[in-house]
């Protein structure tokens, strides 16, 4: 009876300090790592230099520039923010503003610049965008939001993709929302996605993109060193073991893999981007993190051993 309470009492002493270490790494790894990270995907195809159907003012992009100004703007100045325009004449780099720190002027800079032009491949674009959040996700250890919104105007070029890929990437939990812009019927996207928007005229796209941002969450979670040992008190002697797992294995956000379809080319990339663990420890610190734990926890077992040898 004495070994079963002994043994209890030291996997919750370890599972105490994995905590408090694991705790303190997310707290000095990175002041911003609870961020919230917005990667819009602008639809600049030629349908875009249209007017509204019921509103000959301004076209469906000037409008929507104009909606994206507004109200990225006003977003709290630690958020991370990338825009990704499809299909325009102009666009050579199709990350105008490359998801990272908010600056407002480059921002703004990088809204106006695309020119309408071309068709509408949204799948390969959600992937795109969605694979860069994976990757912000990673050096973030799962902490913070992560979303796609997308703003376009007609249906995509690719239907297979967008089918193949939009699961993939709700199945990663990061949020997608959609803004049908001046559509006639709703897009493809509209019952999958989590949420989805019609903007029959400017002021709908202005108010359609501020509900949107304005739908925030937090997806981390937080240990408090002051009650952490009252927190796992409860526990059982296998729940503490698996929780004692799951905080020294890294994180894993792997990539969503291109379509056999879109594999045209050698030079395009034909596998999933699997972070290696060197990789993982050169991008986020945790190996160097995981270094100490382990060390950590190696002495308290030694520690918990001789005790129980002793009685």
């Amino acid at each position: 009876m004495k070994s079963i309470i002994a043994a209890n009492f030291g996997v919750r002493c370890i599972l105490l300090l994995s905590l408090l270490i694991f705790g303190f790494q997310i707290s000095s790894a990175d002041d911003e790592i609870h961020g919230d990270n917005i990667v819009v995907i602008l639809d600049a195809s030629g349908s875009m230099q249209d007017t509204f159907s019921g509103d000959r003012t301004k076209s469906k992009m000037e409008a929507a520039k104009a909606a994206l100004q507004e109200v990225l703007a006003k977003v709290p100045d630690d958020t991370r923010i990338g825009l990704l325009v499809f299909s325009g004449t102009n666009i050579r780099n199709e990350w105008v503003y490359p998801l990272g720190a908010k600056d407002t002027q480059k921002l703004i800079a990088a809204i106006h610049l695309p020119v309408p032009g071309g068709g509408t491949p949204l799948g390969k674009y959600l992937r795109i965008g969605a694979n860069r959040l994976l990757e912000q996700r990673e050096k973030q250890y799962n902490y913070g939001t992560y979303r796609l919104l997308v703003v376009t105007d007609g249906e995509a070029s690719d239907a297979s993709k967008v089918k193949h890929y939009t699961p993939e990437i709700l199945n990663q939990q990061l949020r997608i929302d959609v803004i049908g812009v001046d559509m006639k019927t709703d897009h493809m996207l509209a019952k999958v996605v989590d949420s989805y928007r019609n903007a029959d005229n400017p002021g709908e796209l202005v108010a359609a993109v501020s509900q949107i941002l304005a739908e925030t969450g937090d997806t981390g979670t937080d240990v408090g060193g002051e009650d952490v040992f009252e927190y796992i008190t409860p526990l059982s002697y296998e729940i503490a073991t698996d929780l004692i797992q799951k905080l020294t294995k890294p994180p894993s956000n792997t990539a969503i893999a291109v379509m056999k379809s879109e594999q045209a080319t050698p030079s395009q990339p034909t596998t999933p981007r699997k972070l290696t663990h060197q990789q993982r420890d050169d991008d986020s610190g945790w190996g160097k993190n995981t270094t100490w734990l382990v060390i950590i926890l190696v002495v308290v077992v030694i520690g918990f051993l001789v005790f129980r040898n002793r009685k």
